[in-house]
């Protein structure tokens, strides 16, 4: 008889059992199925932008850049930095199709921007949540530099909740939860899609950090909220108090009475601002606005919301031993 080298239902399998250990390369068959599946559902909804720029003489400077499509109809979302200053372009596909491309809304303080061309029929990327991200998840760069026919890297999130700073005139802002990658970033992928491996889009390729890094803004609920502002209003409003500050560890008395360590220090107040007006000064201790707890200057970044323009709120502060309540009423911020 012949003997079948083959296990039955339900025997155990053992450890020597060359078939139960996984090796390296069925580990490196998974991660390409992985990458190429992202590849292949992500690169029709990535754009090779050209971007035209009006310099002294009347010439015209051309840049370069990545876009990812988020409707059929048309409208893509990129980096802020890569149409800055730009006229106008156009944006080609793999499949061949070319369109000029208009501005629709950029927001420098979020390096996002939204552009739009005359089609009806683009095939949009799936949106996902860079919340979710965990560091040494899987992680691939789409991007459709200099008119190739798209290029991917791969590499694992190596960072999470890195700050990245903006500044519109003399406005500045810390982008929230930047996402660090090791997927090398391309001349030209500034703008194009992070994907996770699901191929949904976790971010938008930023800027490379140094050897071997990339930053991505990050794709969550805020982002989401920015590029619908663009799509519908051409711009995302803020609302403005007028201070500089920092964290600061509050006095052991004032920590038990408010249930945390630290508050945000006022150490600049800017003349004529609504902090101004409201009779804030530095060395004051920010512990709460409208009765949201604020610990760093990322909270109370994140309370100066669009809807908090014209509006009176109530911020918490702790002055001379005391602590009170100072109203203020924001304006929008302005570039």
């Amino acid at each position: 008889m012949r003997a079948i080298d083959a296990k039955l239902p339900g025997e155990p399998v053992t450890a020597d059992d060359p078939a139960a250990v996984p090796t390296d390369g069925h580990a490196l068959d998974a991660y390409s199925r992985v990458v190429t599946t992202v590849a292949e559902r992500l690169i029709p909804s990535v754009a090779s932008l050209r971007v035209s720029r009006r310099v002294r003489g009347g010439m015209r400077a051309e840049g370069a850049g990545s876009a990812v499509v988020v409707t059929p109809d048309g409208f893509l979302l990129t980096s802020a930095h890569v149409v800055q200053g730009g006229s106008g372009g156009s944006a080609s596909f793999v499949d061949g199709r070319e369109f000029d491309w208009q501005v629709v809304g950029t927001d420098p303080l979020s390096d996002l921007a939204v552009i739009r061309v005359t089609a009806s029929d683009l095939t949009p990327a799936e949106l996902g949540d860079a919340d979710q991200l965990r560091v040494g998840q899987l992680v691939v760069a789409v991007g459709n530099p200099m008119g190739f026919t798209g290029t991917v890297t791969a590499g694992v999130v190596s960072a999470v909740g890195r700050g990245l700073p903006t500044r519109a005139g003399s406005a500045t802002r810390i982008v929230e939860n930047v996402i660090q990658t090791d997927a090398a970033l391309n001349p030209g992928n500034s703008g194009g899609a992070l994907s996770d491996g699901r191929g949904c889009v976790v971010g938008v390729n930023t800027a490379v950090a140094g050897i071997g890094l990339g930053l991505a803004v990050p794709v969550n609920a805020t982002t989401r909220r920015i590029i619908s502002a663009l799509m519908s209003e051409g711009r995302f409003r803020r609302a403005y108090l007028g201070i500089a500050g920092g964290p600061r560890p509050l006095p052991p008395r004032v920590a038990r009475e408010v249930g945390r360590e630290a508050g945000v220090e006022i150490v600049e107040v800017v003349t004529g601002s609504p902090a101004d007006q409201a009779g804030l000064r530095p060395e004051d201790l920010i512990l709460d606005v409208d009765g949201q707890t604020v610990s760093s200057a990322r909270d109370l970044q994140r309370l100066m919301a669009g809807e908090t323009i014209g509006r009176d709120v109530t911020v918490r502060l702790f002055r001379d031993g005391r602590i009170l309540s100072v109203g203020v009423k924001p304006v929008e911020l302005r570039s």
